[in-house]
């Protein structure tokens, strides 16, 4: 299948990454707008923190799915992973701000008791604690640095996903249509995942070359 990529020059690509920057923050610049000039209902405190907290899953469903769109449709947008898991990041940052600045006025007691009244909220602050070195080791010098332990540090990205999905279901009684979508795909890019390795692995034993000597075929393999 043909990929599909960005019809832009090479030299125009890294101020494409900064458009999205730019086009991802508007939503939450616009929402504290309207939380600001009195136009969120009647509780804009919830409403702004909800708004927030949505917005950080489908960033984060958005970064798990580049690599899946790559390997299955050819759709090539790698270039912009890194900032759509760093605008998850944001977004999870500005609604665990909302709600222990806003809602709870930074009440520890009154945040440790409305833990153990809803638990769903400590798979929230788990998935923002990982996500803290993932976002502070998402440039290029971390990469360098870290070699192969920066693959390992950032497939936290699965056990965060699977924690915000938990804490995404559990924040209300009945799922929604919208909260069904969004868990399943986080689910299936989960298993995705998981699957993928066995998946390469069936592939490179199948499509091994016939005739060749053990050894060589062992050491081809281990490349």
């Amino acid at each position: 299948m043909a990929e599909l990529s960005l019809a832009i020059p090479k030299r125009w690509q890294p101020a494409s990454v900064w458009l999205l920057y730019v086009a991802g923050l508007l939503p939450a610049a616009w929402t504290f707008y309207l939380g600001a000039t009195d136009q969120l209902g009647a509780d804009p405190v919830k409403t702004f923190e909800l708004f927030l907290g949505i917005w950080t899953i489908r960033f984060l469903i958005a970064t798990l799915a580049v690599s899946p769109a790559r390997e299955l449709f050819g759709w090539n947008y790698l270039r912009y992973r890194r900032a759509l898991g760093l605008l998850t990041f944001y977004y999870a940052l500005m609604h665990f701000t909302v709600y222990m600045v806003l809602d709870q006025a930074m009440d520890i007691q009154a945040v440790i008791n409305d833990v153990l009244k809803r638990p769903f909220i400590m798979f929230g602050m788990a998935a923002l604690a990982m996500l803290i070195p993932l976002a502070v080791t998402s440039n290029n010098f971390s990469i360098r640095r870290l070699g192969a332990n920066w693959n390992r540090l950032h497939r936290l990205v699965y056990i965060i996903a699977a924690s915000g999905a938990l804490h995404f279901a559990l924040s209300t009684k009945i799922l929604d249509l919208e909260q069904y979508i969004y868990v399943g795909l986080i689910i299936a890019l989960i298993l995705y995942r998981s699957w993928r390795p066995i998946a390469r692995s069936r592939k490179k034993a199948q499509g091994g070359p016939r005739g060749r000597p053990v050894g060589s075929l062992a050491s081809r393999q281990s490349v």
